[in-house]
């Protein structure tokens, strides 16, 4: 739960919070909605970089510390952004501070503490994690705006910081890393391990190496997949609020908008933790793409009062993130599974890291997003088909770990040393 309350402060205030920044800093900078989005853009390409390393840190010394030093550095980033009076003191504090910390210990380490804990209920657990963004975003996505529209974006980011660092440090302290340093077993002990197949895949320790995942079709159906969905995703949350403008609604009604989208997200995560655990993993992702992109067809062709239609398939695209990494987690292992999902995050970031960008220029020379939403709508309908093609856990399709069920040993827990 402290995993989750703290995806929500990220949630609420970060990852939604780009998008009630997104005009007014354009208006008080005087930039183009391009220049904008290459700070999200950016940010996300520092997250490509840094995801290895975040999560060889996770691997090594726990998720804990990472939430600790990862809140520090969110919360006097804010600070900092804050007071920043240039284009470039914004794009550096956003992209070296802010964005450091969150990815490292608000998203990586977070996933992998639900890793750790959990294998029988691996997909509700990550989405219980995840659900967080969502009702951090349903619950201070409002007052942020109020805060941004009364005070000014300067004072916003401020308070922002003060929030990381005065709410969430404390919270951070309470982690602990796997459920070996408390003497229990994953799920707490409630049920026996796995067997059969599952098992295989399952095992506290046992596994894939990074390289021997990256060996696998199955590794890079994942990545193409992912790469499309995020692209269209990070577009389409960097502009939801323009979007939502372009289409005819205020900036106070496209933000109440993003609100309800994060607010749907609740019951979406767990809803989505519920299939993940009981449907195939390939199709559950499948289906909601396809949904997602019947609600950018929507956005495009449909007038301004159908636009509530959008909001919940776009709520779906977000809500699957836990069907994925619980999907990593079951195929490939807990043994690396912090850098292995660093690794991934490195491949899948060119999307979202090109897209917003994209988006922007569309809109600067056409004053329309519309050629932005049709690609938009093409990318979620291809990663749709894609997913279906995805294997299951425990069916890999070209490389295999060595016969771990053969080879006992004795393994190194994640973070929380050698057990049997």
């Amino acid at each position: 739960m402290g995993a989750a309350f703290l995806r929500s402060i990220a949630g609420g205030l970060h990852m939604y919070g780009f998008s009630i920044f997104f005009l007014p800093l354009t208006r008080d900078l005087g930039l183009s909605r391009a220049a904008t989005s290459l700070i999200f853009s950016t940010a996300r390409a520092q997250a490509a970089v840094g995801g290895p390393i975040s999560g060889y840190m996770i691997d090594r010394w726990g998720p804990r510390i990472v939430m600790l030093g990862g809140g520090v550095m969110v919360g006097v980033g804010y600070l900092l952004f804050a007071q920043s009076r240039s284009y470039l003191a914004v794009l550096a504090v956003y992209v070296l501070v802010i964005t450091v910390g969150y990815g490292a210990g608000f998203m990586d380490a977070t996933m992998a503490l639900a890793n750790n804990w959990f294998v029988r209920r691996r997909t509700l657990a990550m989405a219980v994690v995840g659900v967080g963004i969502s009702a951090g975003g349903a619950l201070l996505t409002p007052p942020l705006a109020w805060a941004v529209h009364n005070l000014g974006w300067r004072w916003a980011a401020a308070l922002v910081g003060l929030v990381f660092l005065v709410v969430g440090l404390p919270v951070a302290r309470l982690i602990r890393n796997t459920p070996e340093s408390m003497g229990l077993t994953p799920d707490a002990g409630a049920a026996p391990a796995p067997t059969g197949p599952a098992a295989h895949y399952q095992g506290a320790a046992e596994g894939y190496s990074v390289g021997e995942a990256m060996r696998t079709r199955a590794f890079w159906i994942m990545v193409v997949a992912n790469v499309m969905r995020l692209a269209g995703f990070s577009a389409l949350t960097v502009h939801f609020v323009p979007i939502l403008v372009w289409k005819g609604l205020s900036e106070t009604t496209a933000a109440l908008y993003l609100g309800i989208n994060a607010f749907l997200g609740i019951p979406g995560h767990l809803l989505m933790g519920w299939l993940g655990d009981r449907w195939p993993k390939p199709r559950v992702l499948s289906v909601c793409m396809g949904l997602g992109a019947v609600g950018v067809a929507v956005l495009l062709y449909a007038g301004a009062g159908f636009v509530w239609l959008f909001v919940p398939t776009l709520m779906l695209v977000e809500v699957i993130f836990p069907v994925t990494w619980a999907w990593v987690g079951e195929f490939f292992g807990r043994r690396r599974f912090a850098t292995l999902r660093g690794t991934l995050t490195t491949f899948v970031m060119v999307g979202p890291v090109l897209a917003p960008v994209w988006a922007g220029r569309v809109w600067d020379i056409h004053q329309s997003y519309a050629l932005a939403l049709e690609v938009f709508l093409g990318l979620f309908a291809l990663s749709s088909l894609i997913f279906w093609v995805l294997p299951q856990a425990g069916r890999a399709p070209s490389a295999r770990p060595r016969d771990i069920s053969s080879q006992p040993r004795v393994a190194e827990g994640p973070a929380g040393g050698a057990h049997p």
